[in-house]
């Protein structure tokens, strides 16, 4: 798998959004070994760093030669996005195309924590 790395963010006080989308996405599904097709949307109001954007495109092609379903392949991208960038809040969607006449949208968020008020 590939290492996915960041970069400091340059105005870590301010919310602001990123939104990156890779149409190109494919793994292959367990069950029936097939090539799976889709887009996969990250949008992310960053901490203190930010994704960089190559080794984030290695680590979406990492999974081109991955049994994953799905559900299982957005989850492990929000949780690996999540731990190598912090960020105070992200979504990831993977807009699948129709395999059988059905196609599939998976959504996966992530918000800190607030701390409990006193």
């Amino acid at each position: 798998m590939a290492t996915l790395e960041t970069f400091p963010n340059q105005f870590p006080d301010r919310e602001y959004e990123i939104e990156i989308t890779c149409p190109e996405f494919t793994a292959v599904c367990p069950k029936t070994g097939q090539p799976d097709f889709g887009t996969i949307v990250i949008s992310y109001v960053p901490g203190a760093t930010c994704i960089e954007l190559k080794s984030l495109k290695l680590y979406l092609f990492s999974f081109r030669d991955r049994g994953i379903f799905y559900e299982h392949s957005i989850n492990t991208m929000l949780d690996d996005l999540v731990g190598a960038c912090q960020p105070r809040r992200m979504r990831v969607v993977g807009n699948f195309t129709p395999r059988g006449g059905i196609s599939s949208r998976i959504t996966a968020h992530y918000e800190t924590q607030s701390p409990p008020k006193a």
